[in-house]
């Protein structure tokens, strides 16, 4: 019953009239430690980060600050303060800091995951029923306990206590990595350049490698035996080769595209009938964006091995086409320079390639003629544009005069041979 009376000590010591002194010391350090993290944080571009948060207390660096000035204090000032306020103050900021680590890194590395604001309730009921019985005393009674509960798996002697501790060290293990990965993620994606697909892939790669060695790092703390993943390893193979060759070959891929850097992030690319912008590509599929605002989810393995067509690979320049059928008898060279020059005019159309007007073809209503333009931004829409190059070219028609021809069609009636009308025979009626 040690644990109850070491808790009843500490209520009682903190109901004590001089435990006032020791509360000062630690809402200075606490005062002092928000006035640190805010002269730090200062007026940061990116305020909503791990260590700072989006207000000064829900960051990272505001409870380990603070942390670290209530060991000073409790060192420094030994003989004139009491323990108690302290002995429940630091294991409060350990806690503290430990959810926000894993909010704020969960959050940085998942930002659209449903999951995770159950995953940050789960560890913060987790981290402050850990801190009462730390402070109550019964956690050393609870691990003494766990340590009773011994199984095998294969030749490993475990422990439920091993497994607990080895759990939340691999926990902690791996939110670290996570954080690494998505400063370094963040680093890498800020830098300008048209090599952001590269940039993409080395943050990848830099994710899976950390997230990998964690995951060794915390098995090795749970007290699994490393040497047994090599049966693991040769189970995985046999997996990947049959049920999860087309994941496998998906993964593959995307690593291929980003290496080869024939799609890039932007680029305009038709796929069978979809046409859109590449805005993302993972390591598994890559997201098109159509204009109309739909995406497409497409696996990467489709893009290496069926036909894409890529309007941005060399040159980003789009040409887009309007016809308009004139009448015959219209002086078409003397339209061409016209046209050009009212075209020129959009804003939208390119002067280097140069418009052009073409006849290309003579139809049964009149003079079809092709005006050829370019554009380079396709990504901004095709339609707009085209119904400006229409409009004005419908304008300089109606100037000059030049009628757009109704269909036509002319009837030929074939002369029918003459006929004789035989008379009806003639009918005499009785009396």
């Amino acid at each position: 019953m040690a644990p109850t009376r070491e808790f009843e000590e500490l209520v009682l010591a903190l109901l004590r009239p001089a435990i006032l002194k020791d509360l000062t010391v630690l809402v200075a350090c606490l005062f002092f430690a928000w006035g640190l993290v805010w002269l730090l944080r200062g007026r940061r571009a990116d305020q909503d980060s791990v260590w700072f948060g989006k207000r000064i207390v829900d960051g990272v660096l505001f409870p380990m600050v603070a942390l670290a000035l209530a060991f000073g204090a409790k060192a420094a000032l030994v003989e004139w303060v009491q323990p108690a306020v302290f002995k429940l103050a630091i294991p409060i900021l350990l806690s503290l800091a430990a959810i926000r680590l894993v909010v704020r890194v969960l959050s940085a590395s998942f930002p659209d995951s449903g999951w995770l604001r159950r995953v940050e309730r789960s560890f913060s009921w987790l981290a402050w029923l850990l801190l009462v019985l730390w402070v109550t005393g019964l956690l050393p009674m609870m691990l003494d306990a766990m340590e009773e509960v011994r199984f095998k798996i294969g030749s490993t002697r475990l422990t439920l206590r091993n497994v607990v501790e080895g759990s939340l060290t691999a926990i902690v293990v791996m939110v670290l990595a996570l954080w690494i990965a998505a400063a370094i993620e963040k680093k890498l994606l800020r830098g300008s350049g048209d090599n952001l697909s590269v940039r993409k892939m080395a943050a990848n790669l830099v994710r899976v490698m950390l997230l990998v060695a964690g995951l060794l790092v915390g098995l090795s703390a749970v007290g699994i035996d490393l040497t047994a993943l090599s049966v693991l390893g040769g189970a995985i193979g046999v997996g990947l080769g049959f049920g999860l060759q087309k994941i496998t070959a998906n993964y593959v891929s995307g690593f291929v595209i980003l290496a080869e850097r024939s799609l890039r992030i932007g680029d305009m690319v038709k796929l069978d009938t979809f046409e859109g912008r590449i805005t993302d590509i993972r390591t598994r599929y890559t997201l098109i964006r159509a204009l109309n605002g739909r995406e497409s989810i497409v696996p990467n393995e489709l893009l290496i091995t069926q036909r894409v067509e890529n309007a941005s690979l060399a040159d980003p320049k789009v040409m887009l086409t309007t016809v308009v059928t004139v009448a015959y008898g219209t002086d078409v060279r003397a339209l061409q320079a016209p046209v050009v020059q009212a075209i020129q005019g959009i804003a939208r159309v390119l002067s280097d390639p140069a418009p052009a007007l073409m006849l290309t073809d003579f139809v049964p209503d009149g003079l079809a003629l092709t005006l050829f333009f370019w554009i380079a931004d396709p990504e901004n829409g095709q339609a707009s544009v085209r119904s400006d190059v229409n409009l004005a070219l419908l304008e300089l028609l109606d100037e000059r005069g030049i009628d757009i021809p109704f269909p036509q069609r002319v009837v030929y009636q074939k002369d029918a041979p003459e006929t004789r009308l035989t008379p009806p025979p003639s009918i005499t009626l009785p009396g």
